[in-house]
């Protein structure tokens, strides 16, 4: 029997070895030495042989089984000058082992084998964050049963587990940076910082890619920090700047895996954010009761009003001040009505309508959960970080899509102030300003006064506690309500519009129109900090076409494969289009006149992350606590046992809650208990963190450094 090359031969031994139940071993190979060709080789059985005595067999409590028999099948090949094939000159079939059964020859080591069609679906679906269990028994289902797979699960994750260490093998600082230089390479406009102590090692790292940017100029005004525990194998806290979008969707505008949470680190992170986005401060931030954190920003945005969140403040009141709480005592409710339910600023600014907690950020520390895990390294942990960015992303797309294919649900179809709200807002921002509509036509004026061409109007809500001061001017189309409404949140109050309907002004005057409510939103360019626009696919082109031929290609290969002809022509087709595109490919390779300078660019990128690479000495180290859960205090255990929802649903509610409390700035009250002002000092300060009763003076100057 003969062969055309030495390949055949052992595609015909492995072959044969399938059909009769044994696996097959190269054993040897002789090459002639002139021309380097294989002249002659000997295949055998897997079992031929024995393994070689191991000393720590003494030592080892469960070692390997033994696998080897010395069998004695074997097969000889040699090349014939004469007629240049290679003909079988050897050749014993006989074995002294059991022959394994046709049900389980898909088992033996050289029947299998990862294609890189199946490489390229296993990498899409550890991508995807899909375990590896659940994507092998889908493409065992896709290919009719784990026997037709051509590879068992093993394979599969030692696949995976070669792929992981080939990323990091620069080590995690190096695959880390590397990262970095590969998304600044594919958009410009991606920005990152890293922070290195005295000893060249990695202790903070910040990154914004071009979508975070574009993002936060058009939504930056109100954001929320927070950090997150147990996302990452080196127990770094993950902090995420977030806000919301026109479409009040979670939008995030840059992300830090932190060292440690010092007031050093949090300085560094602050200063780092606004470089990123061209000093553009925000008007507020709110954030836990970090008393670092404060501190940082006090000193980097001394002018951005700091929020905290009540919903920390309120688990400070149950914890701290428990004794104070009992006997049916109103200490609580009255803290919650100064916080929430006064609209005017007369005495105490403790309470403002707008995001009023990070349970904004809690929300998105959920969904990051269900992506990220605190096994995942560096290199694991981008691609999975990716993975929440797509998804939130997406949300954004959907919400774009319906508001362009569902019509806005006017209430009162003749009214012109609702048909041009309609055609500027967002949905859920015209349902908003239609709620406030619908409150105007319950209002009423109690009393008005002209003063030269302004107007004071006292307007109320009929069946409603409450008056609100009203200012008017006709002549300039301009409202402003002591509730403050339009500052804190963009759209016009229930009162105001009253006002400009008594005023006969049926539309909305263009400077109460807040572009980052509108549709238009986005609509501007946005320059990165070399001043340049941002794109937030610079590929676009590229992208669509590759899109486009996915569409195309996957319908081919559906349809070719169903036959073994058209398999062949297909698969002969693609092998001689790959030749051509290779080729083709080496012609463009190079940079042109045109496009020197990008090419400069990328070159001095290519070199600065080399040279950081160098000077690197790691990945600063730090101990963590193990799992995936940050510690919950009594109070929040006993709350979860009363109220049991479903994930989903807790964070749909925390959305809707949050974005419903939006606000632009803060807004004051007017509420204070001062029949218990003694009690409600000793309150104030435990809630805040404190354990000491502090006089009211000493807590109006914490205020007023912002730390409160």
């Amino acid at each position: 029997m003969e062969f055309d090359t030495i390949e055949d031969a052992w595609q015909f031994w492995m072959a044969y070895g399938a059909r009769n139940g044994f696996d097959s071993r190269k054993q040897w190979f002789n090459k002639n030495k002139k021309d380097g060709k294989i002249s002659s080789a000997r295949f055998v059985c897997n079992k031929e042989g024995s393994r070689r005595e191991d000393k720590r067999d003494n030592l080892t409590k469960h070692p390997r089984a033994e696998t080897r028999t010395n069998c004695p099948a074997r097969v000889g090949i040699t090349f014939v000058k004469e007629s240049e094939k290679y003909k079988i000159h050897d050749l014993v079939v006989d074995h002294n082992h059991y022959l394994h059964l046709s049900e389980t020859a898909h088992m033996m080591s050289s029947q299998r084998k990862i294609s890189k069609a199946q490489a390229f679906e296993i990498d899409l679906a550890d991508a995807s964050g899909i375990k590896t269990k659940s994507s092998y028994e889908l493409m065992s289902r896709h290919n009719g049963g784990k026997s037709s797979v051509g590879y068992i699960l093993l394979d599969q994750k030692n696949y995976l587990r070669r792929k992981r260490q080939r990323d990091l093998m620069y080590g995690e600082a190096g695959s880390l940076l590397r990262y970095f230089q590969q998304q600044s390479l594919d958009n410009p406009s991606f920005f990152y910082a890293v922070q290195l102590d005295e000893d060249e090692q990695i202790t903070n790292i910040f990154w914004a890619d071009a979508r975070m940017i574009i993002d936060y100029a058009h939504f930056g005004d109100v954001i929320t920090f927070d950090t997150t525990y147990s996302t990452n194998k080196e127990f770094r806290p993950l902090g995420v700047f977030i806000g919301f979008n026109h479409h009040r969707e979670i939008t995030i505008f840059g992300a830090a895996l932190l060292y440690d949470e010092t007031c050093e680190s949090f300085a560094w992170l602050f200063r780092t954010f606004l470089e990123a986005h061209k000093q553009k401060k925000p008007k507020t931030i709110f954030t836990d009761q970090d008393l670092a954190m404060a501190s940082a920003l006090t000193e980097i945005m001394p002018e951005t009003y700091h929020g905290l969140c009540t919903w920390h403040i309120m688990q400070n009141a149950v914890k701290n001040l428990g004794n104070l709480l009992k006997d049916g005592s109103n200490l609580l409710k009255d803290l919650k009505a100064c916080i929430y339910a006064y609209d005017e600023e007369v005495t105490f600014q403790a309470a403002w309508e707008g995001v009023r907690s990070t349970q904004l950020s809690e929300s998105l520390n959920g969904d990051l959960k269900d992506y990220l895990k605190s096994d995942l390294d560096i290199s694991q942990f981008f691609k999975h970080f990716e993975r929440v960015l797509e998804d939130k992303r997406y949300n954004e797309l959907k919400a774009e899509y319906s508001s362009r294919e569902k019509l806005p649900k006017l209430r009162m179809q003749k009214s012109p102030l609702l048909q041009q709200a309609a055609k500027i807002y967002t949905p859920p921002i015209f349902e908003l300003f239609q709620n406030e509509y619908d409150w105007s036509l319950a209002a009423f004026i109690k009393s008005r006064q002209e003063i030269q061409e302004s107007y004071e109007y006292s307007v109320a809500i009929f069946d409603r506690e409450g008056v609100y001061n009203v200012k008017g001017v006709p002549s300039a189309e301009t409202v402003t309500c002591s509730c403050k409404k339009f500052e804190t949140f963009g759209i016009l109050c229930c009162h105001a519009l009253k006002v400009l309907d008594v005023m006969d002004i049926k539309l909305i005057p263009d400077h109460y129109i807040v572009k980052r409510w509108t549709r238009k939103a986005k609509s501007e360019n946005v320059e990165n900090v070399s001043g340049k626009i941002v794109h937030e696919d610079v590929k676009l082109v590229v992208t669509q076409r590759y899109r486009y031929l996915c569409s195309k290609l996957v319908k081919l290969a559906s349809a070719a494969s169903e036959f073994e002809d058209t398999y062949k022509l297909i698969d002969e087709a693609i092998d001689e289009l790959n030749k051509q595109i290779t080729a083709m490919g080496s012609k463009f390779s190079n940079c042109s006149e045109d496009n020197q300078k990008t090419c400069s660019s990328l070159s001095e990128k290519r070199v600065e992350v080399e040279n950081l690479i160098k000077n690197v000495k790691g990945l600063k180290k730090r101990t963590g606590r193990k799992g995936r859960k940050r510690l919950k205090s009594s109070v929040e255990t006993q709350h979860n046992k009363k109220t049991k929802k479903t994930k989903k649903d807790h964070h749909k509610n925390e959305i809707k809650k949050n974005s419903d409390n939006f606000s632009l700035l803060p807004q004051s009250s007017n509420y204070m208990n001062n029949s218990s002002q003694n009690t409600f000092d000793q309150f104030y300060v435990a809630v805040m963190g404190g354990s000491q009763v502090l006089p009211m003076d000493s807590i109006q100057s914490l205020h007023k450094s912002n730390i409160v």
